[in-house]
């Protein structure tokens, strides 16, 4: 059911391979065009030297003043605003495509929202237990080798991450909600979900397989390994919030919540206010995970009902 209207010949399903190299190219030059530009305003916005940029970039100088600031500025430039004009492009510019926001909005409603709501808290309670699975992740002795590089970019990741949550104040805790919770679930719903989702769908014939592949470039494109199951069944989740409502409203919504929540709860953590510890992976409780995936389940189940209900699909067959 996603809304994505086009005519051009380029995004004809003959045309699939084309469309996808133009994908790549654009969203990587756009990316790259963007944090290059974010790195050449930040000195003379935050005062910060070439060198102090460099270093922080890559997992150091993590005692330079102003440096978690000019990391979020940095990634809401390069990733953020990044995949949003990427969408754009490609969706305006190049397939002259049509998201027609006047029906998604019209596909909207608050009851469906709480109902996502729940969906999102259910989805995370039985992440817990495949961030859990994951870890525990042992190749085989012949690839030991790039076991070893993977747990060494974990690990420099984490590093970042614990860095760019440490706030030290309120500006800080806000810019992290601005560019963790709401541009990152804005840019990837809109980029991932409402173009190579819907993309995906149409090339394939199938609405799960366009959530499924969809969901595994979603997560491998953030280079965690040791992340890489849970963030893929949140891209499925995501996916089929769009597949079964034809409005992008809620998995941009749930996307938000989901990151929003775990930067809250980091900063209260900090404040002493919760225990909540984002490296912890080994306090699991399966009975939550299990309860969690059921509520999902129903969630989903009563989710696609009453939009298929409401839409006048429920005869659909995806």
């Amino acid at each position: 059911m996603e809304i994505y209207k086009t005519e051009a010949e380029i995004a004809k399903p003959k045309n699939w391979l084309l469309s996808i190299v133009v994908i790549v190219l654009v969203t990587f030059g756009v990316l790259v065009l963007l944090q290059g530009l974010a790195l050449a305003i930040v000195p003379f916005l935050f005062g910060v030297s070439l060198e102090e940029i460099i270093a922080l970039t890559s997992g150091g100088g993590q005692s330079i003043e102003n440096g978690r600031m000019v990391l979020f500025f940095v990634q809401a430039f390069g990733s953020g605003l990044g995949f949003i004009v990427a969408a754009f492009i490609i969706a305006k510019l190049i397939e002259k495509a049509s998201f027609d926001w006047e029906s998604q909005v019209s596909r909207f409603n608050w009851s469906g929202f709480l109902l996502v709501l729940l969906i999102t808290l259910g989805g995370m309670l039985f992440n817990s237990m495949l961030v859990d699975l994951n870890s525990k992740l042992v190749l085989p002795e012949f690839l030991s080798g790039l076991e070893s590089w993977m747990i060494e970019m974990e690990d420099q990741l984490m590093e970042m991450t614990k860095f760019m949550t440490d706030f030290q104040n309120t500006s800080e805790f806000l810019m992290g909600l601005l560019v963790i919770g709401i541009l990152a679930g804005v840019g990837e719903e809109l980029f991932f979900r409402g173009v190579v989702q819907a993309k995906l769908h149409q090339y394939t014939g199938s609405g799960h397989l366009g959530v499924w592949i969809t969901a595994i470039i979603f997560s491998a494109i953030h280079l965690q390994f040791y992340g890489f199951l849970p963030r893929m069944f949140l891209g499925a989740m995501f996916g089929y919030l769009y597949l079964y409502s034809g409005s992008l409203i809620y998995p941009i919504l749930a996307h938000i919540f989901n990151n929003a929540f775990t930067v809250v709860m980091v900063y209260l953590a900090k404040k002493g206010m919760v225990d909540f510890d984002i490296e912890a992976t080994d306090n699991v409780s399966y009975l939550a995970s299990v309860g969690g995936f059921l509520v999902l389940l129903a969630g989903i189940y009563y989710f696609k009902k009453t939009n298929a209900s409401k839409n006048g699909e429920l005869g659909q067959s995806l």
